[in-house]
């Protein structure tokens, strides 16, 4: 067989080949590979470049003037390495680009005499300064293009004459230079040959992409910089598609393999509350104390019809803190509820199972549910709360209340995953803060509906699905969340309940800043108002956590709020303690609450008006976002103080958008583009990496197309018989569980 007729090579034939296949790539070199997650080669030819060198257009070292910022490509022409006076590490490099030389100093990074030898080729990046009269660039950054040793390399010489050279993401410190990844590439793209390309042509040819072998081949060894434009967008695409058609895929497998309870619900329940008569969810509408919002109305409205329906629902509620997304998640609760089955609010820990146990209980108090049992034909609805730390006596009540249904819902952590805990009858399960559970928290409790008291004296299989409704309050950007939840359906609230006033946010950087703060937290408590101080985020464990906030107590009573009743919450104190802080706090007992995160989400206090987040500069957007959502619960004015510098320009970019809007979704987006796509998707499944190339920011056009041809693939051949190279490199990316259920066919 000849190579042109060989067969086209598959990713998963890639993933197979060790680059230590490659011809000159020795241990040495596949250590340092691996060390970049580099082992085959795969992996090596989905390690993209992050920038091309147009040796036609460079900027010339002598066309700079001090003061400028600039991108150079220089050679190393001598380097030397010494001990300052005050002990530091000082590395001096003398470089030429042909036009002109400069001085390049680094201090406290003695690697970089190993990196740099004389003969070596970089991209330095930095600002042109003079010191003692002499041009000079300080600790800039650099990209090794030609390593020393490979100078006097024949095929080297020939690929200095390139146009157009790729900038690979290598270290020094691991012993590779980016020319000497590019060199394994191209021998990589020219051995692999033509690659298996899944994609229907039809929609190939509807959205205009290239091949994927001239993709990979164009990205890697452009002709022209134009070239790798189609080059990215093709690839970026695969990567997109692949996920989409993973989450589509995921839905159809869920559907096939549903069994639904049909809940005899419907969305007028909403528009028409009933005060003495009616529906349990007309009843608990009619008693609240405050108008809901038209977002909570078309949300409930969409949800109920959903329950109703014949499949199990699978729905996101997405809103922003103090939306109201509760008392939406409740009436799912009590439609399951009204019409004999029982619901299940998970939440991911013990401080917010008891915040949300407290609230379902003061909305719902006086509502009845049928009960032919009792005198009267009706009993009170029950909520019970389940965490780890439920005695045994309860937990053993709790078990036996679950199985006779005469619990209605109860609140938990994932002590309701525990085999000991059975439902009489589970009709929802509402997951509150997604992100801190995964797909497999979501299945075990889907058994349970189906393992049910009712479910088993029908006879094996008969048990139905409950359904989900999934909640976060934290704010998603909307590709995102197509990556994160594609396989749910979406609502969002967008809107806050009347009489909400935003919470004004002030950044104090120095000490004097933060005086404004301390000042405002005994105003506010001596006006019979509370507040909250949350410390530092402390690298380490929850124990650590404890004593920084232990100590800050101590400081702060001896200090700024001397005099003022504080109180201590954090995730080493006992259940018993924990619930004691929160309830002097609610009672005005204690003005002051001095936290560690642990009050991130859900915590639900009206008369807090002033939240003091300490060392602001270390924490995320969406936890400051959650953290000011603790106050502003009500009509009165409130205040968040971020208190500290930023140590860096990405912090400092944080809290100025902290100050900037309190719209949740905007600053979602504004984290996006900080941090990058990584950090968000980081927990979304444990199979391959998703997205090297891709970007939600930039490419949500390609997006919205990868999802369009994924529902199309499958709507068509849900098992993708049809499409055998698509489902195999499908497979190739999903973690043994997810691949096991939706290929179980």
């Amino acid at each position: 067989m000849t190579a042109a007729s060989a067969p086209a090579r598959s990713l998963r034939q890639l993933v197979e080949i060790p680059v230590t296949r490659l011809r000159g790539l020795g241990e040495r070199k596949a250590k340092a590979l691996g060390e970049l997650g580099i082992e085959s080669i795969f992996d090596l030819l989905t390690t993209f470049p992050f920038r091309y060198i147009d040796r036609s257009r460079r900027a010339d070292l002598a066309d700079l003037a001090v003061g400028d910022e600039a991108v150079v490509l220089a050679t190393v022409r001598e380097t030397r390495a010494r001990r300052a006076r005050n002990g530091r590490t000082l590395v001096e490099l003398a470089v030429h680009d042909g036009t002109a030389g400069v001085k390049v100093v680094f201090f406290n990074q003695p690697w970089r005499a190993r990196q740099l030898p004389s003969g070596t080729e970089a991209l330095f990046f930095g600002r042109l300064d003079t010191f003692r009269g002499r041009r000079q660039m300080t600790n800039p950054l650099v990209d090794v293009v030609i390593g020393a040793d490979d100078v006097d390399d024949e095929e080297v010489r020939r690929r200095r004459t390139l146009r157009i050279v790729p900038v690979y993401r290598a270290s020094g410190k691991v012993g590779l230079s980016s020319w000497e990844i590019g060199g394994f590439l191209e021998e990589a793209i020219r051995r692999a040959g033509v690659l298996e390309d899944p994609l229907p042509d039809a929609w190939r040819r509807e959205l205009g992409l290239i091949a994927r072998t001239k993709a990979m081949r164009d990205i890697h060894v452009p002709g022209s910089i134009r070239e790798t434009v189609p080059a990215r967008r093709r690839l970026a695409f695969d990567e997109l598609f692949r996920l989409q058609l993973a989450l589509v895929l995921r839905r159809h497998a869920l559907e096939a393999d549903a069994r639904a309870i049909r809940h005899q619900v419907s969305p007028r329940e909403v528009v028409e509350p009933a005060a003495g008569g009616g529906t349990l969810v007309q009843r608990f509408l009619a008693g609240l104390p405050y108008r809901l919002t038209e977002a909570q109305r078309k949300a409930m409205a969409a949800i109920l019809a959903e329950m109703a329906g014949p499949l199990p629902m699978h729905r996101l509620l997405q809103g922003d803190v103090g939306s109201g997304k509760t008392v939406v998640a409740l009436a799912a609760l009590l439609a399951a509820v009204q019409g004999g089955h029982q619901g299940a609010l998970m939440v991911p820990t013990e401080v917010l199972a008891e915040q949300h146990s407290l609230a379902v209980a003061a909305l719902v108090g006086g509502l009845s549910v049928p009960d032919p049992a009792r005198l009267g034909g009706s009993r009170p609805l029950s909520v019970a709360l389940l965490t780890n730390r439920t005695g045994v006596a309860e937990r053993a009540r709790l078990r036996t209340d679950l199985e006779s249904g005469d619990i209605d819902v109860v609140v938990g952590t994932h002590a309701l995953l525990t085999d000991d805990v059975r439902f009489h009858s589970l009709g929802i399960v509402v997951i509150d803060e997604q992100h801190r559970f995964g797909v497999e928290q979501r299945a075990q409790l889907r058994d349970k509906g189906r393992e049910s008291v009712v479910a088993r004296a029908e006879g094996p299989g008969a048990g139905a699905d409950p359904d989900l409704l999934v909640m976060t309050a934290t704010p998603i950007p909307r590709t995102a969340a197509m990556v994160l939840f594609g396989d749910l359906d979406m609502v969002v609230l967008d809107e806050l309940p009347p009489g909400r006033r935003p919470v004004e946010t002030v950044w104090a950087p120095t000490p004097d800043a933060e005086a404004e703060a301390w000042w405002r937290v005994r105003t506010e408590v001596a006006e019979g108002r509370r507040a909250f101080v949350v410390c530092p985020l402390v690298e380490g464990s929850e124990r650590v956590q404890a004593r920084s906030a232990t100590e800050e107590l101590e400081r702060l009573a001896e200090g700024p709020l001397e005099g003022l009743a504080l109180g201590l919450l954090h995730g080493q104190m006992p259940a018993a303690d924990k619930e004691r802080a929160m309830a002097r706090f609610r009672d005005g007992t204690t003005g002051v609450l001095v936290a560690t995160t642990v009050v991130e989400v859900g915590v639900d206090v009206p008369e807090a008006t002033v939240m003091v987040v300490e060392d602001a500069g270390r924490f995320g957007i969406a936890q400051l976002h959650q953290l000011r959502g603790r106050v502003g619960r009500s009509d009165r004015a409130s205040w968040c103080y971020l208190l500290g510098p930023a140590e860096t320009p990405e912090a400092s970019s944080r809290l100025a958008a902290m100050v900037q809007t309190t719209d949740g979704f905007e600053l979602a987006e504004v984290d996006l583009e900080l941090r990058g796509e990584g950090t968000i998707l980081g927990a979304r499944q444990k199979g391959r990496s998703d997205l090297k190339l891709a970007s939600l920011r930039r490419d949500a056009d390609l997006l919205e197309a990868a999802r369009r041809v994924a529902e199309s693939v499958a709507g068509q051949d849900p098992g993708l018989a049809a499409h055998p190279a698509l489902a195999d490199e499908i497979r190739l990316f999903l973690d043994p569980e997810e691949e096991a259920f939706l290929f179980k066919s």
